[in-house]
């Protein structure tokens, strides 16, 4: 009995501790209701969206590709140009940096050159055939490269021969 008294003893000894716990905590938070309150700005004004007319439908697109066209009046004032009204042949597709010379084939004295293209497939050319996409016509098949000349267009318009080749890779 005597420790059960005991027991009862500390415990109100503890409670009664507990009553004066956070004074100062308390004391501050009455004190805080007295203090000036913050003013918060009100929120900016919200301007009204003004859409604006898009008006450049008439402009070349520069995301696009162009295709060479030839400039009207072409046809009859001669010089250098490509013929545009001859059929494609499939490696014009591609160009050039892109296509591989992987073999030669010797065929009746006439040399044929092997080229890969991007998609895989493996295409038999020879002199008078057409590579990339400059209008590149083949003038000599050798052992080690595809001679060619293409087609190009200046700055100003006018149409130039450039010598090109494919090198065989090993």
């Amino acid at each position: 009995m005597k420790r059960a008294i005991s027991v009862i003893v500390l415990g109100l000894l503890a409670l009664a501790g507990c009553g004066e716990q956070h004074s100062d905590l308390k004391q501050f938070v009455k004190d805080s209701d007295n203090l000036p309150r913050g003013r918060i700005p009100p929120l900016p004004e919200v301007k009204p969206y003004e859409p604006v007319a898009y008006n450049a439908f008439d402009l070349v697109d520069p995301f696009t590709p162009r295709k060479i066209e030839p400039p009207k009046g072409a046809a009859a004032g001669g010089g250098l140009q490509p013929d545009f009204n001859r059929r494609k042949e499939p490696l014009e597709a591609y160009p050039l940096e892109n296509l591989k010379m992987v073999g030669v084939l010797v065929q009746n004295r006439v040399a044929h050159a092997l080229v890969k293209a991007p998609d895989n497939n493996l295409y038999r050319v020879r002199a008078g055939n057409y590579l990339g996409q400059n209008f590149g016509r083949i003038v000599n098949v050798t052992e080690s490269a595809v001679l060619l000349k293409e087609i190009v267009q200046d700055s100003g318009g006018s149409w130039e021969e450039k010598e090109q080749s494919l090198q065989l890779q090993e």
